[in-house]
């Protein structure tokens, strides 16, 4: 494993319907947004996560935990920890859960800021707050 400094790290943005993907360099400190993945129920296509990996070669992956603001957990923390477990599984990444409380909302508020659609149902906001998850964890 590279010094942590010029680790790439991917950062996942667990949703039932989608999946936010975005990769950067630990050292630079931040992430560019690089796929939103497609879900039915949570289960992505496992082969285009597979591409990703094998296209961006991570150090470490890691999975938005979206904690209540009281710091408990509900169902899709269970769930994205679930999908965390998946990853390191079929994959044998290193895996780390980051808190995500805000991120989607705080993506949201980047594309309206910008005049961007606020369909976000058809419009997701996954891959950007996949980059904010990145950051959050470079910020640690």
């Amino acid at each position: 494993m590279p010094e942590p400094a010029s680790r790439r790290v991917m950062a996942f943005d667990f949703g039932t319907r989608r999946i936010g993907v975005a990769v950067g360099q630990e050292l630079l400190g931040s992430g560019q947004p690089v796929a939103l993945i497609p879900a039915r129920d949570g289960i992505p296509d496992w082969q285009q996560i597979e591409s990703l990996l094998e296209e961006w070669r991570p150090d470490l992956v890691v999975v938005g935990l979206p904690l209540n603001m009281d710091d408990t957990e509900n169902d899709m923390c269970a769930r994205a920890r679930k999908f965390g477990k998946r990853l390191h599984g079929r994959y044998h990444v290193p895996v780390e859960m980051v808190d995500e409380r805000l991120t989607s909302f705080e993506a949201k508020g980047e594309v309206m800021a910008a005049g961007g659609s606020r369909d976000f149902g058809r419009h997701g906001v996954d891959d950007r707050a996949a980059v904010l998850i990145l950051e959050t964890f470079f910020q640690q």
